[in-house]
């Protein structure tokens, strides 16, 4: 039974779970303090002077909320006071707990942070302007206006990571309140929380948050399904009460038996991961077993182990289910032993065994450094909680670096907040944590930027591997590089980490950028010796050409020399239109036309098309320049130049039927351009075949390919059912137009080939 054939089965009786999902602040709302007074009961941990401080900040939120009120009914600073409840159960320091009563009165009330300086110190006023949204009429859209903030958080959160604890604090207030919100409002909100929000409470160790916020995002997403699975749920308890406390008992003989102190507790599993399971698996409810755990608080590390062994003598345990994070440690600090055992009735149940501080850190993540260590005076709690923040967060401050769009920054992000990891060894043994799904690409960005854009290759175990191989724990990798080599925009398909994938859009970037403004130099000096002059020099310490480079981007709308070049490269500005008004400029300034420069660039000019100069193809022009796909021109060909907005040049072949659309559309963007007399690489070029259908065709048509010393890059053969004949479509890697006249004829001579022909558009 599947989750749709679940929720239709109990939908009638769900129907009054749904009465539950209300959001209105229930049970587990009415622990958190609505007045300070019964915030002040959870501050014990706080100096009497501290205490003070704290008061002096929830007077000031109350007076710049007064009037306000939330969509509830309630007073609004009920919402700030319970976010301050939860940040105290935490035991965060003054500063924290007076920024989670603030949190809101920059945003909502129009405070500035020179006040909240002024009256309570800049460390805790910068945490509240870590938290407070950009002012959205900045932005185009709702979702840019979101990505900025989110990026401005991280940014705040890099220098002090207190701040994700008292946004995350808020985040899950908000959730358990939402109520009385509209369904669609909510529903977007629950889906950030879900996408962003949940995640980083897991990266971040905050285990308790992560569950509660997925289970609360999934009653608000989807509440029938919800309802349904609860119900169901509630109603396989009885079923499964009798296994649970049969297994409970064999371990607590056991344990006895081995004269160790333990702590036994059972858990169930989240709603929301039961669905995850049901979903991801395709299994009804019935068929999900592991739905009981069992956690073991242990004295020390060698009694984790012992408590291992005790186990796997009291049950079988299941094969490749064991997991040992104490030796290597979660990216999060997280630290446990994991089993899966096999209980006498035939159910899978999971242990996990850790010590008080171990669990202390599983359940509060970076929290427990406040919390575990709330003695601590030194300040080394705090240090340490940073520090297991920091770890996460450099690697979103590198992907922020080379990110300039916010919504760009915000897709990075998302990409590595997977939960799952992987966990890799280098040559000399250093672990690497990775997402799963990660390849030999990912493990090369996550030694080093530049180690990642010079690899060519890579071994996996000692065995050469391909660079989309997903890799998987125990793994060793070796990355091997080139000085030459440099990122392969197809290598964005296959990387799953945002670092790997934010670096290399970096290097296109740049690079695209670098071979723009190359192109767009070269067309602007062929479009200026039509004039009979040359190029005027770039260097800033010529003062004449600094001036006149001055008036010309002030004409055209440029603020320098460079974004004007990339500007023609990329064909936003004709580079004739440009040269002219620079011609006039030198004029003015009493340049003379040079006869022999005059001659020589109108001469190079094609009689039909404007006199821009020509643009010579070599093959090395990256993405300045693109060679058509619907008709792949090779050298041989004769070839025009169109310059799209914005897309840079890209080549057609004269005879090409799209290019002369184009060219009826916008004659005047056409330029010319010509095959270089030295080619750096060979060309492909698309080819249709006939074949007659039998044993070993492809296999000859390929021997007939090799032969004439081409290769075949790609190959297609539709899906139409095998008849007895079929169209084969190569597309075939040449030098020039001689070289594919050889190929066709070697696959002429091919006894199976009926027809061979190019296609052309």
């Amino acid at each position: 039974m599947g989750i749709r054939s679940l929720a239709a089965e109990l939908l009638p009786s769900a129907l009054q779970g749904l009465q539950r999902v209300s959001f209105a602040p229930a049970a587990r709302d009415a622990q958190t303090a609505e007045t300070f007074d019964g915030l002040a009961t959870r501050l014990g941990y706080l100096s009497k002077a501290d205490l003070r401080r704290v008061r002096e900040a929830y007077k000031f939120a109350d007076e710049a909320h007064l009037g306000q009120f939330r969509a509830s009914g309630e007073p609004y600073i009920t919402h700030p006071t319970a976010v301050a409840s939860l940040c105290a159960e935490w035991r965060l320091d003054v500063q924290a707990i007076m920024a989670a009563l603030m949190h809101d009165t920059i945003e909502d009330q129009g405070v500035s942070k020179a006040t909240l300086v002024e009256h309570f110190g800049a460390p805790t006023a910068e945490l509240v302007d870590g938290l407070t949204k950009l002012d959205r009429l900045r932005f185009n859209t709702r979702e840019e206006g979101q990505a900025e903030s989110f990026r401005k958080m991280l940014l705040a959160m890099a220098r002090d990571v207190r701040v994700i604890l008292v946004k995350l604090a808020d985040r899950l207030h908000n959730m358990r309140t939402m109520g009385a919100m509209a369904p669609d409002r909510a529903r977007r909100i629950a889906r950030e929380t879900l996408e962003i929000y949940a995640p980083i409470a897991h990266r971040l160790g905050l285990n308790e948050v992560y569950r509660e916020l997925q289970d609360l995002c999934f009653a608000h997403i989807h509440p029938w399904r919800e309802a349904a699975l609860a119900k169901a749920l509630q109603r396989s308890r009885g079923t499964r009460r009798n296994v649970v406390e049969r297994v409970e008992q064999d371990v607590h003989k056991a344990f006895a038996r081995a004269r160790m102190k333990v702590q036994i507790s059972g858990r169930e599993k989240t709603l929301y991961s039961i669905y995850r399971k049901m979903r991801d698996k395709r299994q009804g409810f019935a068929q999900v077993n592991d739905i009981f755990g069992f956690r073991i608080i242990v004295a020390g590390i060698d009694d984790c182990y012992r408590a291992l062994g005790v186990l796997h003598q009291l049950y079988k345990p299941v094969p490749g289910r064991f997991k040992d994070y104490i030796a290597i440690p979660k990216a999060n600090g997280y630290q446990s032993l994991h089993t899966t055992l096999v209980s006498p009735l035939g159910t899978p149940v999971e242990f996990q065994m850790r010590t008080e501080a171990m669990d202390a850190v599983a359940e509060k993540g970076i929290a427990a450094h406040w919390l575990y260590k709330s003695g601590d005076k030194s300040g080394q709690a705090a240090a340490e909680a940073q520090r297991l923040g920091t770890m996460w967060l450099q690697s979103l401050l590198d992907i922020q670096d080379e990110t300039r769009d916010s919504t760009e920054f915000l897709e990075h992000v998302k990409i590595d907040l997977f939960p799952d990891a992987v966990y890799v060894f280098t040559p000399m043994s250093r672990i690497l944590a990775l997402p799963r799904g990660a390849t030999p690409i990912d493990f090369a960005y996550a030694i080093h930027s530049d180690v990642g854009n010079h690899t060519v290759a890579a071994t996996i175990n000692g065995e050469p591997a391909a660079l989309r191989t997903e890799l998987k724990s125990g793994d060793v990798v070796e990355i091997v590089t080139a000085p030459g080599a440099r990122p392969n925009p197809g290598w964005l398909n296959i990387v799953r980490t945002g670092r790997a994938r934010s670096k290399i859009r970096h290097y296109l970037k740049n690079l695209e950028q670098e071979e723009t403004l190359a192109l767009g130099e070269k067309m602007l000096a062929q479009a200026l010796r039509a004039e009979g002059l040359k190029l005027p020099a770039s260097d800033p310490g010529d003062e004449a050409a600094s001036a006149l480079w001055q008036q010309l981007t002030r004409w055209s709308g440029n603020r320098t020399r460079a974004e004007l070049m990339i500007d023609i490269g990329l064909g936003r500005k004709l580079a004739i239109i440009v040269a002219k008004r620079l011609a006039a400029l030198m004029i003015e300034q009493g340049s003379r036309p040079d006869a022999v420069t005059l001659t020589l660039g109108r001469y190079a000019a094609d009689d039909g098309a404007p006199s821009h100069g020509v643009v010579f193809v070599d093959g090395s022009e990256g993405a300045s320049i693109q060679l058509a796909t619907c008709c792949r021109p090779i050298p041989g060909d004769a070839i025009s130049g169109y310059l799209g907005r914005g897309e840079g040049l890209a080549v057609h072949t004269a005879e090409c039927s799209v290019g002369r659309r184009l060219r009826q559309r916008d004659p005047e963007r056409w330029i010319s351009v010509a095959w270089s007399d030295e080619l750096t690489r060979s060309f492909q070029t698309g080819v249709v075949a006939l074949l007659k259908n039998g044993k070993g065709v492809l296999a000859q048509v390929a021997s007939a390919v090799s032969a004439a010393e081409a290769d075949i890059t790609h190959l297609d053969m539709g899906n139409e059912p095998a008849a007895e004949t079929t169209e084969l479509r190569l597309l075939l890697s040449v030098r020039d137009r001689q070289h594919l006249a050889d190929v066709l004829r070697a696959l002429r001579r091919v006894p199976t080939v009926l027809k061979v022909a190019r296609i052309k558009p």
